[in-house]
């Protein structure tokens, strides 16, 4: 019975080198390949969120995602592939068919370790909560991924027969040219991924380079914007920033302050043993200090010369700054309050009679 069903001759009736029959069995194995393929991809679904309960990792789950990536056109094209083995095709259709699956499958797998690409980046942003390294990991996510459609469209065209040695050679010549005439902004783009995980400053950060001293406000890819204490915005290229040497008061966790006090020549013995103990009485006076020392030192032109050093309790620049006035202003109320005179440049003449 079956035999004459599938001797019928409807069935034998050609249409493109196929016969009906032929159709039918490609039919057939196209539903048949789309359920397995879907079954396939269920099992391994289900396999994966079983093992994922049980870990407390986060991998498990970015293989999810990746299986989940692969959506119902792509292996409905698979099954319909793997049916085209029953049928005469055309060598160009073939050809084309074949074509399409290689682009659809460099596009799967391009996308599969987008997926993973994305997951390391979240995991290393959530680990690091500085801006200037969120800014540097997603340049080299971006860079990766360019290099990824890059690498993927040189091997869709090799498979599809295109010689592409002498388009990777041109590309290698092509990309020689442009890193000569883009050769500082290369410069200065790995010398911003170089700021952003070595970390020699941070944005926030007070620090002094050469002449220039300011807050970090930006870190770019070209160059790095700083707040001058007089309000103007220095710009700065990173190239340059990675080549100098760079003071950063951000890491300091208290602040010396060093300074001289003059008085006249005229001030009586006792109270130049009493300078000391005032230097020292205005300091511990002040919130946020540590006395170091005070001590006479110097027996100058016009004047005899104390020096104060003490330690501001601050990281913040301009708090160590309110401080020190503090104290300066302390010390002029305790001199002023014992009658002692601060010196100026003087300059005493002799007349010969």
């Amino acid at each position: 019975m079956i035999e004459q069903i599938l001797n019928h001759p409807v069935l034998q009736i050609q249409f493109l080198n196929n016969t009906i029959q032929d159709y039918i069995v490609a039919l057939v194995a196209f539903v048949a390949f789309l359920i397995i393929l879907k079954i396939f991809q269920a099992i391994i679904l289900k396999k994966l969120d079983k093992f994922a309960k049980k870990t407390i990792t986060e991998i498990d789950d970015t293989l999810i995602q990746i299986v989940r990536s692969i959506k119902p056109p792509f292996y409905s094209f698979l099954a319909f592939y793997m049916a085209l083995y029953f049928l005469n095709i055309n060598p160009l259709g073939q050809k084309i068919i074949n074509g399409i699956l290689i682009v659809w499958i460099t596009y799967q797998v391009i996308t599969g370790i987008q997926i993973l690409i994305d997951y390391l980046v979240q995991k290393k942003l959530a680990r690091d909560k500085e801006t200037a390294t969120k800014m540097g990991v997603r340049y080299i996510s971006m860079l990766s991924k360019i290099a990824l459609w890059v690498i993927g469209l040189i091997l869709i065209l090799a498979n599809l027969g295109v010689d592409v040695t002498s388009l990777i050679a041109g590309l290698g010549i092509g990309g020689v040219a442009i890193a000569l005439a883009l050769q500082n902004i290369l410069s200065d783009l790995f010398s911003s991924l170089a700021i952003y995980f070595d970390k020699p400053f941070v944005i926030g950060d007070f620090i002094i380079v050469g002449q220039d001293q300011g807050t970090v406000e930006k870190i770019g890819i070209k160059t790095t914007r700083i707040r001058a204490l007089d309000g103007e915005e220095i710009i700065i290229s990173n190239q340059e920033l990675t080549s100098a040497r760079i003071q950063n008061f951000k890491t300091v966790k208290e602040r010396r302050s060093l300074f001289r006090v003059g008085v006249t020549y005229d001030t009586s013995q006792t109270k130049l043993k009493l300078i000391t103990k005032l230097l020292k009485e205005s300091v511990e006076k002040t919130k946020l200090t540590n006395f170091d020392r005070a001590h006479f030192v110097e027996f100058a032109d016009s004047s005899l010369n104390f020096e104060l050093s003490f330690y501001a309790q601050t990281e913040d620049y301009k708090k160590f700054l309110d401080i020190q006035q503090q104290v300066l202003y302390k010390i002029r109320y305790l001199f002023a309050k014992e009658k002692i005179e601060m010196a100026f440049p003087t300059q005493t003449v002799y007349l010969a009679k």
